[in-house]
């Protein structure tokens, strides 16, 4: 008797466990559970890449602005030239941080870094080439993995000087 018992238990464990590797209830919870790393980490890093770019094109044009606001100093008899080039570029780029933004300028060639010597080169430089760089550290740092170590976006722009 106790034989038979012991026998119809194995055969209910046998018909359980292929019941069991018949079910496909969990698959997609761990089909999901694989994928989603990946999906994550290309969904941050499309973001983290569009806000690099955004800043780029945000630099881009406050050194545009920048550029002409440092070609017009000698029309307009500043005695600030590298100055209020520097607060247009860091004001009209207000998404970044000011005190990241690197500006050099520079006029037919020769570098300018404070407001007396650049304007002693606009001073005689009328027609001349002015142009101002200016650079700004990006990160793509995506979930703790940092994919251009370095990274700096840089934007010149080159004028006339009136």
């Amino acid at each position: 008797m106790a034989r038979g018992r012991v026998s119809g238990l194995i055969g209910n464990s046998v018909r359980f466990a292929q019941a069991l590797s018949r079910d496909r209830a969990g698959s997609p919870a761990v089909e999901f559970a694989l994928i989603a790393p990946i999906l994550l980490l290309t969904l941050f890093g499309i973001i983290q890449f569009g806000i690099a770019l955004n800043n780029y094109i945000e630099l881009t044009d406050a050194v545009r602005n920048g550029t002409r606001n440092f070609t017009i100093s000698r029309a307009t008899a500043s005695t600030t030239p590298y100055t209020s080039t520097v607060t247009a570029i860091t004001g009209g780029a207000p998404s970044l941080t000011a005190s990241s933004v690197t500006v050099t300028a520079s006029v037919n060639g020769t570098a300018c870094s404070t407001d007396s010597g650049c304007t002693t080169a606009l001073t005689n430089a009328a027609g001349e080439t002015a142009t101002v760089t200016a650079t700004y550290p990006c990160n793509l740092t995506v979930m703790g993995a940092n994919f251009a170590p370095g990274c700096t976006l840089t934007a010149q722009s080159s004028d006339l000087v009136e």
